[in-house]
C-alpha cells in the first residue's frame, strides 16, 4: 500500500502530488515525508483507518472528508449522482444527493478478489507495472479470470500463464473482473453519472 500526499494552496489549487510506497511500514515513510513539508500556517487532513492513529490530530470519518472534498471540487453545475471510491482494501459507493452530500453507504464483495491491492499483487507477479497494465488491458482481448474469491482468480491467472495465453490478455481479464465488481456496485442506482476516483 502506499500514502499519496496532496498539497493545496490558498486558493484550493493542487500545488504537488506525490506517491510513497510504504510495503506496510507507514510510520517509518511518514516520518520521512512530513520533515520535507511546508507546513506553516497550514492545515492538514490525514485518511486511513490505522494511519489516523500515527498523529495526535483531530479526526472526522471518511464519509465526512468525502463529503468536504466534494464541496470543494470544481465544476460547481455537475450533478454526480454516486461517487465509487476504487480503494486498495475495498471498493465503496457512496450514494449522492443534489446537494452532493451523502445519502448511503454501499461496499463491494468483501472478497479481496474486488480490491486495488489484490490486483496489483497480480501485475506485479507478472513484472507489470501499473502504466503497463493499463495499456496491456485497454488492447488486449481480456482471458477469463473468476471475480467470486482470490484464490480462485490467482489459480485461474496462473495457470493461464503458464498454458501460454499472453501477460496482456490476462491483465485484460484481471481489469474486467475488477470494473465487473465496480459495475455490481453501481447496477442497483437509477441511470446516473457517477465520479471514480
Amino acid at each position: 500500500s502506499s500514502i499519496k500526499v496532496v498539497e493545496i494552496d490558498e486558493n484550493r489549487a493542487v500545488t504537488r502530488r506525490s506517491l510513497h510506497v510504504h510495503d506496510c511500514n507507514p510510520k517509518a515513510v511518514l516520518q520521512r515525508i512530513v520533515p520535507s513539508l511546508d507546513l506553516d500556517h497550514s492545515l492538514v487532513a490525514v485518511t486511513g483507518r490505522k494511519f489516523k492513529n500515527l498523529l495526535n490530530l483531530p479526526t472526522i470519518t471518511e464519509p465526512e472528508a468525502t463529503e468536504a472534498a466534494l464541496r470543494h471540487m470544481e465544476g460547481e453545475g455537475r450533478s454526480f449522482r454516486a461517487l465509487v471510491s476504487l480503494g486498495s482494501e475495498s471498493f465503496i459507493l457512496y450514494v449522492l444527493d443534489d446537494q452532493r452530500g451523502i445519502t448511503q453507504v454501499r461496499t463491494g464483495n468483501k472478497c479481496a478478489s474486488g480490491t486495488g491491492e489484490f490486483f496489483l499483487q497480480q501485475i506485479r507477479r507478472m513484472g507489470v507495472d501499473i502504466e503497463e497494465a493499463v495499456q496491456l488491458a485497454v488492447s488486449s482481448e481480456p482471458h477469463h479470470v473468476s471475480g467470486r474469491c482470490s484464490v480462485f482468480c490467482k489459480s485461474d491467472c496462473t495457470h493461464a500463464l503458464n498454458k501460454g495465453i499472453p501477460k496482456a490478455q490476462v491483465v485484460a481479464g484481471l481489469s474486467r473482473m475488477l470494473a465487473g465488481k465496480v459495475v455490481e456496485l453501481l447496477k442497483k442506482l437509477p441511470k446516473s453519472s457517477a465520479l471514480l476516483i
